[in-house]
């Protein structure tokens, strides 16, 4: 594992190479953000000598690098704050909210799919495969503007026994409220933009637990588990699951680049104070400094992942070792 924490070392430089020039090489001016028609072109070369746009791109990747290496990601253009500054207010709300939605993911979707797999040619398991593929094929975004629609609007209209929040992190009220009300109005803002991501993670779990799932309960291991008199939730859970988790680990590292694009778009749609908003926002915004900060730490966090994937394999199954 050290190996591998220092082979990431190359990798996310390579990361961060290409981000900086994407961004910086892309069409467009920061500076011209605070152009007004009373503005002397000697005010506005100015305001990009202060932003360090005067610089050719070359001088301005070193002196990013650089910063980067000890840990400064620079100044928002928008904002006049320090990049780490901003993240540390908004990673942790992302982090609430894709730690849950990864969780809730794969516990629906390896229950259902084992499910599928003792119940193979079911009527539930019928069901279930249409429903999967149903919420697999959909655009994460498009859900959550649904479940905004129905959960949200139509349950207010209607004035439903359960009204979930649309937007935002917490109420208006939330500093008045008691803890425990603390607590359920945090549950009752994440549950929306969390189930718009984990629905659609979680098809593709079953789909791939339901199959790892029957090639293991065939195997003779199983049967001798069966002939020797134990329960069948025993064979199945501690015997037939450990086996089969095998393959479905390794979706934590393929799946967690896709629940960081998720988070652009349903913190966008959620208004959740979170880095997907933020990258989004300052796009719109052209500001640099935070747009590679953001996608940086994406990246990073992508990188750790697949390294936690690779730890949870080596759990499951120790035969692997990474030699």
């Amino acid at each position: 594992m050290v190996r591998r924490l220092l082979g990431a070392i190359p990798l996310v430089l390579g990361i961060a190479t290409i981000i900086f020039f994407v961004v910086n090489l892309a069409p467009g001016d920061p500076a011209l953000r605070f152009l007004n028609p009373n503005m002397t072109p000697e005010v506005l070369e100015q305001i990009r000598v202060n932003m360090g746009l005067d610089q050719p791109v070359h001088i301005r990747y070193v002196r990013w690098i650089g910063a980067l290496a000890r840990g400064d990601l620079g100044f928002s253009f928008t904002s006049n704050r320090p990049v780490l500054d901003i993240i540390k207010e908004l990673l942790p709300n992302t982090l609430v909210l894709s730690a849950t939605a990864i969780g809730v993911a794969f516990l629906l979707g390896i229950l259902l799919g084992i499910v599928q797999a003792v119940r193979q040619y079911s009527l539930l398991d019928s069901v279930a495969s249409i429903v999967g593929l149903f919420f697999y094929s959909m655009p994460s975004f498009w859900l959550a503007l649904m479940m905004v629609l129905v959960f949200g609007l139509f349950a207010y209209q209607g004035q439903w026994f359960i009204q979930f929040p649309p937007s935002g992190m917490q109420s208006v009220d939330y500093a008045f409220l008691s803890p425990m009300a603390k607590v359920q109005d945090r549950l009752m803002h994440l549950a929306l933009p969390a189930t718009s991501l984990a629905l659609v993670l979680a098809a593709g779990i079953a789909r791939y637990t339901r199959s790892s799932m029957l090639e293991v309960i065939r195997q003779d291991f199983v049967r001798t588990a069966r002939a020797k008199g134990l329960s069948e939730p025993v064979v199945i859970f501690k015997h037939a699951l450990r086996n089969a988790l095998i393959p479905v680990i390794t979706l934590l590292g393929l799946y967690l680049p896709f629940l960081f694009s998720g988070t652009v778009f349903i913190e966008s749609v959620f208004a959740w104070p979170g880095m997907g908003k933020l990258v989004v926002d300052s796009i719109l915004e052209r500001d640099y400094p935070v747009i590679m900060g953001g996608t940086l730490i994406f990246a990073m966090m992508v990188v750790v992942g697949n390294l936690v994937a690779d730890v949870l394999y080596a759990v499951v199954d120790p035969r692997i070792r990474y030699d």
